[in-house]
């Protein structure tokens, strides 16, 4: 099977080259096209996941000797969590290459950060499945080296650094509530308000509910910040 001459550049860009070109195929195959004839990238992004997992977990382990288990978890949720997947994606322009169905397409696919995700994922398993363990380690260390490099020493996201505030004081988790929505179906943008149990509040817009949430947990952070 050869590659196309899209599917071909993109190979440049992630710096692997197939010897089963079919997996590569198959990982940026979307299920809203799949068939009887054509697998999904689903279960390979189950297997990337994993593989990037590791190599993550090992490159964090290598780079900082002293650091405790508390430490490295965080940096580790920060490098391999969808948005970050998702930013590696488009460093690549991946979602240039996805085979996509019509909805799909309509709907703004290529840009969804969910499906570049998943589809970040499935390409790692297929350069697992083809070169090994090593080639795997390869692509993900040369892609995510700056995230690597900068990861902050303390990687806690904002929500969760919000919680142990509240729960720091025998406060309940904050809540966080959809106080507004615009945009088109395709691409949404979400308004959130965190509330604490003491009546403090603060709202966050963004496009995703989860980055609107983690932004308006930083507001509030940033808010509480004077008392510690």
């Amino acid at each position: 099977m050869k590659l196309s001459a899209e599917l071909g550049s993109f190979c440049k860009r992630l710096g692997h080259r197939f010897e089963t070109p079919a997996l590569l195929v198959r990982a940026v195959t979307h299920g809203s096209v799949s068939s009887p004839n054509r697998d999904d990238n689903q279960r390979l992004e189950f297997l990337g996941d994993r593989v990037l997992g590791l190599v993550m977990a090992e490159a964090l382990l290598a780079a900082d000797k002293t650091a405790t288990e508390g430490q490295i978890a965080p940096r580790y949720n920060a490098l391999v969590r969808r948005e970050t997947c998702a930013d590696v994606a488009r460093d690549i322009d991946l979602g240039k290459v996805l085979k996509i169905g019509r909805s799909e397409m309509k709907s703004g696919g290529r840009r969804k950060e969910a499906l570049l995700a998943d589809a970040m994922e499935a390409v790692i398993a297929a350069v697992y499945l083809d070169g090994g363990i090593a080639a795997a380690q390869s692509v993900v260390l040369r892609l995510w080296a700056g995230r690597i490099a900068s990861v902050e020493t303390d990687a806690r996201d904002a929500k969760t650094a919000l919680q142990e505030y509240a729960q720091a004081r025998g406060a309940p988790p904050p809540a966080y509530v959809e106080v507004g929505r615009s945009g088109p179906d395709h691409q949404p943008v979400f308004t959130i308000e965190v509330r604490l149990t003491d009546g403090a509040a603060a709202r966050a817009t963004a496009g995703s509910k989860r980055q609107a949430e983690q932004a308006a947990a930083q507001a509030m952070l940033d808010r509480l910040s004077p008392e510690g």
